[in-house]
């Protein structure tokens, strides 16, 4: 793999890793007074991230950066502010605000299941739990996946997406809270249904795919986000490798080994010299197109994961890549400076608007929630032997 990314982006060095996170530590802590009591945009307006309600998809990603900040730290100021948003979320869940998708793991696990691995938090552990049930309200038996969006059963809306692989993880963790084997069964089930028919010949990953809700049988793919229908979306496939990756965690067959290097191997035929890829993989240089950041470092902490679970040869491999990876993100879309954003990475799209696409146009060459938090979490794996949220 190494053969395909670029001779001229070093490893990031330790104490790169160190300054950067503390940087990073620092920019979470100015914006506290601002985003405590209050949740913060998906994506940035002219670089800098509004406040909003917390009933968006995106949410979790803010309280995850303040509890890697706090893990950094130990600086109590994060912990009373990740104490407070648990206290929101627990709310939201609780009255089912905006809940009515498979976003529960991204909504809780870097926000609630990680405040109680840190802190024991029991409010923390109820919010997470009913989170879990509302992702598994979402299962369709006929088919064998958790349904995105919609109302349940639209024939208009029976699919799943590729992101949902990152959701799994919740499902996972209310089995080995609860003891309840059926939150892992229907994980299991969804992600053999995602895997085997997600993924193009080329290993490419459709962004949607939908399912015949008489038959159950597979139906086709199409796209919400990327260029196009037959386009491949990078953040999907970037989705696809770190999920992949937490899959193989749970489930170490040959099969998903394999797949996830097939994954990733499209992936960085695609990558431009800086290794940080355009917004649709079918564009790979000189082109004026938009980057997303935030998909360079959703691979980065996929790499470091799969290699927790690999023979050392291999995982010197992919924390190489890796190391590469947040290099070129440290060391030019990084912001240093407060005065430029309320962020941590620029240049990360959220959806662009094409002649091919449903999406709604938003977060264009903007700094992205999840962009952030996972740049946070890349950092965090390089500098310590972090326990996953995930």
């Amino acid at each position: 793999m190494t053969a395909c990314i670029s001779p001229t982006i070093d490893p990031v060095t330790d104490d790169e890793v160190a300054a950067a996170l503390d940087l990073a530590v620092d920019l979470v802590r100015r914006n506290l007074p601002e985003f405590t009591h209050a949740a913060r945009n998906h994506s940035s307006v002219d670089n800098f991230y509004p406040t909003c309600a917390n009933d968006q998809w995106t949410c979790g990603f803010w309280p995850g950066q303040v509890w890697l900040a706090y893990e950094r730290s130990r600086d109590e100021a994060f912990l009373d502010a990740a104490r407070v948003q648990v206290r929101d979320f627990h709310h939201r869940v609780e009255n089912r605000i905006a809940v009515d998708h498979h976003d529960m793991g991204f909504l809780y696990s870097p926000s609630c299941v990680a405040a109680y691995r840190l802190t024991g938090d029991r409010l923390a552990r109820a919010a997470a739990l009913l989170a879990a049930d509302r992702l598994m309200d979402r299962f369709q038996p006929v088919g064998g996946f958790i349904q995105a969006w919609g109302a349940f059963g639209e024939p208009e809306n029976y699919r799943f997406i590729i992101d949902c692989l990152m959701n799994l993880p919740l499902l996972y963790w209310a089995t080995a809270e609860t003891g309840d084997g059926s939150y892992a069964d229907v994980a299991r089930i969804h992600t053999a249904t995602c895997l085997a028919n997600s993924i193009r010949p080329d290993f490419s990953t459709y962004h949607t795919f939908f399912m015949d809700p008489v038959t159950g049988q597979p139906s086709h793919g199409a796209t919400c986000q990327g260029y196009s229908d037959d386009s491949p979306w990078t953040r999907g496939q970037a989705w696809s490798i770190y999920g992949t990756a937490l899959a193989y965690k749970v489930d170490r067959t040959e099969e998903k080994r394999q797949l996830f290097d097939r994954l990733l191997g499209f992936y960085l035929k695609k990558l431009p010299d800086d290794l940080v890829p355009y917004w649709d993989l079918m564009f790979t240089s000189g082109t004026e197109e938009p980057r997303d950041s935030s998909s360079a470092s959703i691979v980065a902490c996929g790499l470091l994961e799969m290699a927790l679970h690999v023979d050392e040869a291999a995982a010197a491999g992919y924390r190489d890549l890796a190391r590469r990876m947040v290099a070129s993100l440290v060391q030019t879309y990084a912001v240093t400076d407060p005065a430029v954003s309320n962020g941590l990475v620029l240049h990360g799209t959220y959806s662009k608007k094409t002649p091919f696409n449903t999406c709604t146009p938003e977060g264009v060459d903007e700094c992205v929630i999840w962009g952030d938090y996972f740049y946070m979490e890349a950092l965090t794996r390089l500098s310590s032997d972090w326990v996953s949220y995930w």
